[in-house]
């Protein structure tokens, strides 16, 4: 299967449009964003667990990277709530279940499988927010290792804020999680998923009225062939 697997391109979906997919769990349903592979494969999806459902133990040869929207997402090594990130590098395993229910950003077989990135959890929800160097411009850094293969973080523009027209050269991926963020002309809801294209100038922002926090990741794009 592929889906927006052509990385040269600029693709976004609203993720509230988008069909649920059953998984092969009972109880699990994917909104698929961009896929290359069948049931293990190189993805980027909405996950949602239904209250009491689990998956098998299983080994992430590629890793995975997830963030909690809603419910509580637990495995053998502990319980992650709202707005918590976690990083599992290739070669770590878990089983994944949740009592309550849950939905989560998941992105899988992503990682370069070197061995030496070690497992992150961090709790944005309780995190604190770093000023930038622009006003009106937040983050929580989630992962930024200093071979600048990827920068990961939690941003949040103040209202009527710019971002002015930036080179993307590892290209990026935007989930808004909450408010209004402007790009390219378009104005993108809680739910969206944006994918800029390595080499892209674009800017971002906010009308007047309205703050938003989005979840981003740069850099890490193949390059346009």
């Amino acid at each position: 299967m592929e889906l927006n697997a052509d990385f040269s391109r600029r693709v976004s979906v609203h993720g509230a449009g988008a069909a649920w997919v059953p998984s092969p769990i009972p109880g699990v349903d994917r909104r698929m964003f961009d896929r290359i592979g069948d049931e293990v494969a190189r993805a980027t999806s909405i996950v949602r667990y239904a209250p009491g459902s689990a998956f098998s133990p299983h080994v992430h040869t590629g890793g995975e990277e997830f963030l909690v929207l809603e419910g509580v997402f637990q495995d053998e090594h502990g319980d992650y709530g709202p707005g918590t990130y976690v990083r599992n590098p290739p070669g770590s395993s878990h089983t994944p279940a949740s009592a309550p229910g849950c939905t989560i950003l998941i992105k899988l077989r992503q990682m370069v499988a070197d061995g030496s990135e070690p497992p992150v959890t961090i709790d944005t929800a309780n995190g604190a927010w770093k000023e930038t160097s622009q006003a009106g411009y937040q983050r929580q850094i989630l992962f930024a290792p200093d071979d600048a293969r990827e920068f990961v973080a939690v941003e949040r523009l103040a209202p009527g804020t710019e971002i002015m027209e930036r080179q993307l050269s590892g290209g990026e991926e935007i989930l808004v999680l909450d408010g209004d963020l402007l790009q390219a002309g378009e104005t993108y809801r809680s739910g969206t998923w944006i994918r800029n294209h390595p080499g892209a100038r674009l800017d971002l922002s906010t009308g007047p009225g309205q703050s938003c926090t989005f979840w981003i990741k740069r850099g890490h794009l193949p390059p346009r062939g």
